[in-house]
């Protein structure tokens, strides 16, 4: 594969990224990928939890088979005529509707009602059951009947509806309930008549696969079935984690539809009100009471908006209602649900606010769900919105990560998810609306997850490629701070004010002339090193190897606001060790050389020049052509170290050095002060003396006092016997004096040459 098309795939891959998480995120959103989902139906629970109680509008209230009724009444399931006397009760004080979330499917168990139908049977047998025998037999018999009692009572009040449960079966062959003969299911189905949906609107192409479907119905038995007139399933569908959040409004028997314990309890309630089931391709659109539309998803759940932790309908024991404890405004007008709330009965279900909620409770607020439309949304609406909100907050993502640097990019990644919550927090807590949260953060997440280690890869290829460029050039010290911002060094240049070294041997022809090839390699790379060495004990930048000279710059490619200070200390300590390997060097009896360093500092280009197959990292400029000839003018006065007026203003605190001359190089109209470099800051005590007398000298010089200056300069020779820049002195006084220069003159020393 070419680099050509490594660039290019290179140039689409966040975009491929992006757009290959979000359509996966869009996939598994409409396939319902079960880990996310679960995740999902959590989130939901906390954000239900985190909204707090909700308070009841006060319709419905509960009469509780709690543990204070079980020590009173007797253990569960009491007899009949108990219940009996608590639906009359009940109806005494003004319920509106009495339901019992309990079904009835076996006649009482009651020794009293068996004993005396035996007797009769034996009387009867005997040929004695005559007279007043039997009717008082069946008196008593009608006494002891309890279910007759119950259904009696249930008639009296005329207001009560009895739950039942269906049985179900994914098989067709239910195991354990073989006693369900087709006619069997067909005695319990006449038995739950009453709870069938009675209008069912569906459409031509109307898909029923949806909704549950049941084996057959346990129902009532006849007499309280008959008597009550009105029922519901009770039945519970959990999800996958146990928890219950949706309330199952129908479901399906035969060609038959059926409504739920809650829905029929505000039928009776809205004076039987009729429920109406739509049914549509896409399942069940909605069910209805009267002109209410209750929202559901296809398979005719509603999603249950609970309203706090248990008890937060009001709860009263049914001991305290048949002692006649509770106020006769309790129950008036009400719906009261019966039902059990101790713990030994086992009717406890798993709800988003406890793990121990009263099943009778659930009933309780799916009612008062639909009689304040208090619906939590959850419709092909909402789930459109969460299509959109994956698309477009992954999208967002996927520009704000690929596009920016890392820390900005979590930033902009942070603001993404905090802003996607809060839209999605005042949707449920103020439209009531459930929007997933899941799948966008999961695509952000992806995406972000991607993005990072996408940069990741780039930053390691972009560190080795500029680690593997630089390691010759930079300590490693320098390059780890360079490798924090790579995108400094793409291909092209800026404008800096750097400081840059000119070093170069003197007298390398003789030299070369002296060794063999072999010998001269070998001392060159020696003294080379050594001064690469120094250059990189003070962070500078090796730019170039120039035959025997060297070139470096220093405050760049990392800043470096002490720069001309760093230039001058490695110009020293070049010194430094070339004396060094002097001395080693005559030791050995092999040839020794001398150098001249030139710096200077000043505004210059620096950046990668060349190609975009190969470039250099390199600076130029005026400034950089400065040091060089700064390099060349040490033979002239004979030093070692030449610095610029800009280098010597930009390190003088530290430094230690001589005005030498003003100079206009080649090239150049405006001359330029040249100092010589001496030491730092310590060696001023050494130097004061001949510094002060060269600096009267040289004001002499420029006064063309050539006399006076040529007795000045002799007297810093007799000081220092090496000066070599005062017998250059000296001599030009004599050549000035036979011949002086034309006026005006400024004293500035012309360059001729490089």
């Amino acid at each position: 594969m070419t680099h050509r098309t490594w660039t290019a795939m290179a140039r689409f891959l966040p975009q491929t990224i992006t757009l290959v998480i979000v359509g996966l995120s869009l996939v598994l959103f409409v396939s319902g990928f079960g880990f996310l989902t679960a995740v999902e139906l959590k989130t939901l629970d906390l954000r239900m939890t985190a909204r707090g109680p909700l308070q009841p509008g006060g319709e419905t209230v509960i009469a509780a088979v709690d543990e204070k009724s079980l020590a009173e009444l007797g253990r569960w399931p009491w007899p009949r005529q108990t219940l009996a006397r608590v639906v009359d009760q009940l109806a005494a004080q003004g319920a509106k509707v009495i339901v019992f979330d309990m079904v009835f499917a076996e006649p009482d168990a009651n020794i009293e009602r068996s004993t005396l139908d035996t007797l009769a049977a034996e009387i009867r047998s005997k040929g004695i059951l005559q007279g007043t025998l039997r009717m008082l037999i069946n008196r008593k018999q009608a006494a002891a009947d309890m279910d007759e009692i119950f259904a009696d009572a249930i008639g009296r009040a005329g207001n009560v509806t009895l739950g039942y449960f269906f049985h179900f079966s994914g098989d067709g062959s239910p195991e354990g309930l073989e006693h369900f003969t087709p006619e069997a299911i067909a005695v319990s189905t006449t038995l739950i008549d009453a709870s069938r949906f009675p209008v069912v609107s569906a459409s031509a192409d109307a898909d029923e696969r949806f909704i549950p479907r049941a084996f057959a119905p346990e129902a009532n038995i006849a007499p309280l079935a008959e008597a009550a007139g009105s029922g519901g399933f009770f039945n519970t569908l959990p999800d996958e984690d146990g928890s219950n959040r949706f309330a199952p409004l129908v479901i399906g028997l035969g060609q038959n539809y059926y409504t739920c314990l809650a829905l029929a309890a505000v039928r009776a309630y809205r004076d039987n009100a009729s429920a109406t089931l739509a049914l549509e391709p896409y399942g069940v659109s909605g069910v209805g009471i009267g002109k209410q539309i209750i929202p559901t998803d296809e398979a005719g759940r509603l999603l249950i908006n609970f309203l706090g932790p248990p008890r937060t309908f009001p709860h009263y024991s049914i001991a305290e209602i048949l002692a006649g404890n509770v106020s006769p405004d309790a129950f008036q007008g009400k719906i009261v649900l019966i039902g059990a709330t101790a713990a030994g009965i086992q009717d406890l279900r798993v709800t988003p606010f406890s793990s121990v909620f009263p099943g009778v409770e659930m009933h309780a607020t799916i009612i008062d769900n639909i009689l304040h439309e208090r619906f939590l949304l959850h419709s092909s609406t909402m789930r459109f919105f969460d299509l959109c909100a994956i698309l477009f907050f992954g999208l967002a993502m996927g520009l704000a990560v690929f596009r920016l640097r890392p820390i900005p990019g979590l930033l902009t990644a942070l603001c993404l998810v905090a802003l996607f919550i809060g839209v999605n927090l005042f949707v449920f807590f103020k439209l009531n609306a459930w929007m997933n949260l899941t799948y966008p953060i999961a695509a952000m997440f992806l995406i972000y997850l991607g993005g990072t280690v996408l940069h990741y890869f780039r930053e390691e290829r972009e560190k080795k490629k500029i680690r593997g460029a630089f390691q010759y050039y930079l300590n490693d010290s320098v390059i780890s701070e360079m490798l924090k911002d790579p995108a400094r060094l793409k291909l092209g240049g800026e404008k800096k004010n750097l400081s840059v070294l000119f070093c170069d041997i003197r007298g390398f022809t003789a030299l070369a002339e002296k060794l063999s090839p072999e010998e001269l390699v070998a001392r060159l790379n020696e003294y080379l090193t050594a001064m690469t060495q120094q250059v990189f004990a003070h962070d500078g930048l090796l730019d170039k190897y120039i035959g025997d000279a060297l070139m470096a710059v220093f405050g760049a490619p990392v800043d470096q606001p002490d720069h001309a200070r760093r230039a001058c200390l490695t110009a020293l300590a070049m010194t430094r060790e070339l004396d060094r390997l002097k001395n080693t060097w005559q030791e050995k009896e092999l040839p020794i050389f001398d150098i001249g360093i030139g710096v200077n500092s000043g505004d210059m280009v620096a950046g990668n020049m060349g190609s975009r197959m190969r470039f250099d990292y390199t600076v130029m400029g005026d400034a950089v052509n400065l040091a060089s000839r700064l390099e060349g003018l040490n033979k002239v006065y004979g030093t070692r170290i030449l610095v610029s007026e800009t280098t010597y203003e930009a390190a003088k605190d530290s430094l230690c050095a001589r005005e030498l001359d003003r100079v206009r190089v080649s090239g150049k109209s405006n001359p330029v002060a040249v100092y010589e470099l001496l030491g730092d800051k310590t060696a001023e005590d050494t130097f004061r003396d001949w510094m002060e007398r060269f600096a009267a000298a040289l004001a002499l010089y420029r006064q063309r006092e050539w006399d006076a200056a040529i007795a000045a300069f002799e007297q810093v020779i007799a000081l220092k016997r090496d000066d070599e820049t005062s017998k250059m002195y000296v001599s030009r006084c004599r050549t000035l004096k036979m011949h002086p220069p034309d006026e005006p003159w400024d004293g500035v020393f012309v360059m001729t040459s490089k």
